[in-house]
């Protein structure tokens, strides 16, 4: 019980775990057909490849064409198709990397044919790929390298390195310098971008697992609790089966002139009452965790008597021996209250000073340990002040038994459980334990 408790902790854990799972598949790879960043929390992250692609088109289509009229004097309408070709692609690049790289690859291949066939001298340029063939090709290397799979890459690098081999013996004395450049920077990108998209996908991985596993152990914590807690109410149930049994075998002995029919009809509660027992026991048996059964047959902590709230006041003087200030106040009139109802009442408050000692050392203002009874309800408030002189808590992270074996025992006797800070810095656990009908005779 401290602010910053092991359930808010545990939600900001999966909270960030979740966060992480969002961003390694904002940027890891898509699944086919998906576009690039479709996944991404933000809409501009979803945007930006679309944002990329049209400029990266926009820039090379000009670019490219100029470069084809000018520089290799290429006809108008062959350099403006080949441009359009090798540019216009680039928009499907976000979505269909695979698509784009058919079409800019193939006209690529007729680039290289065009300039050898219906150029200018080429000597002194760039051939088979002049510069923005090679730019415009790495840039979509790129996307391809986040959307396809390992062997996928590979395939597309040695299309690239073989187109650039059989164009290169198309004029064997040229220099080979573009195509070297090309294969091997499409290389590095495919490469880079490859390793990029597995580890991503890899933290995507772990980082589901990771959740999947705390949602486990949450559920696995919660499922120990109820069975803590069951075992605790056999021992409550059971006392009173047994009562009722020695009750209803003893009535004929202890009541003068019960008739005939009256004694099998308390003979026949005895029986039932014993059954009752026996299949709670039974019952108990599927729940008893590992460990739990006595050693040596000894009376271990499953035979010891269960505690109430006449234990109270030792349990406050063993925080107090532990370095809490703690104090305990009464109103109202316990007595009279079922034993399920002082039990779980123990157990709110054992576990509160717990919390207190483990995560709020230092807390030296007073814990308020205050019971209140009336007619329908008993209600339970632990209160904590802000530490005094501030201490590095004995528990970083809790085990999630405390919290969530508090609501579990409010919930079963139908009350109600409010937890959470205090304006002044402490922590606040308040809990209404319904009053049900105490059986003739029971105390405190």
């Amino acid at each position: 019980m401290f602010p910053g408790s092991e359930t808010r902790a545990g939600r900001l854990l999966v909270r960030a775990r979740r966060q992480g799972v969002l961003l390694s598949r904002a940027f890891g790879g898509p699944e086919p057909g998906e576009a690039l960043f479709a996944r991404a929390p933000k809409p501009w992250m979803r945007l930006l490849p679309h944002f990329l692609a049209l400029a990266a088109s926009a820039s090379l289509l000009p670019t490219t064409v100029v470069v084809l009229l000018g520089d290799y004097g290429l006809p108008g309408v062959l350099a403006g198709l080949l441009g359009v070709g090798q540019a216009a692609p680039l928009l499907l690049a976000g979505a269909r990397p695979l698509s784009a790289w058919y079409v800019v690859f193939s006209t690529d291949v007729l680039t290289a044919l065009a300039l050898l066939l219906w150029g200018g001298p080429l000597d002194g340029a760039a051939w088979p790929w002049p510069a923005p063939t090679i730019v415009g090709y790495l840039l979509l290397c790129l996307p391809l390298s986040l959307h396809l799979a390992r062997r996928t890459l590979v395939a597309v690098w040695l299309s690239t390195a073989a187109a650039a081999v059989l164009v290169g013996l198309l004029r064997p004395g040229h220099s080979p310098g573009s195509s070297v450049l090309l294969v091997v920077l499409s290389g590095v990108v495919l490469l880079l971008g490859g390793a990029l998209r597995e580890r991503s996908e890899a933290q995507r991985r772990l980082a589901e697992q990771e959740t999947i596993s705390e949602a486990e152990r949450s559920h696995r914590r919660l499922l120990e609790e109820r069975a803590r807690i069951a075992r605790e109410l056999h021992d409550v149930v059971a006392h009173h089966m047994s009562v009722i049994s020695v009750q209803a075998d003893s009535a004929p002995y202890r009541v003068q002139g019960v008739p005939e029919a009256a004694r099998a009809e308390f003979t026949s509660i005895a029986d039932t009452a014993r059954q009752s027992l026996a299949e709670m026991r039974r019952l108990l048996g599927v729940l008893r965790s590992e460990g739990t059964e006595a050693e040596g047959g000894g009376a271990g902590p499953e035979l010891a008597p269960q505690p109430g709230l006449g234990e109270l006041g030792t349990l406050v003087e063993s925080a107090v021996r532990a370095g809490v200030a703690a104090r305990l106040t009464v109103t109202g009139e316990p007595a009279g209250l079922p034993r399920a109802v002082t039990l779980n009442a123990y157990r709110i408050v054992q576990e509160a000073l717990a919390n207190v000692v483990r995560h709020a050392p230092g807390a030296e203002a007073a814990v308020t340990v205050a019971l209140s009874a009336d007619g329908s309800a008993l209600r339970v408030e632990v209160v904590n002040g802000p530490p005094a002189t501030p201490a590095r808590p004995l528990e970083w992270h809790g085990t999630g038994h405390g919290l969530i074996g508090m609501r579990e025992r409010t919930r079963l006797l139908g009350g109600t459980l409010d937890t959470g800070p205090t304006a002044e810095g402490g922590f606040r656990v308040a809990a209404v334990l319904p009053r049900n009908e105490p059986a003739p005779g029971e105390n405190a």
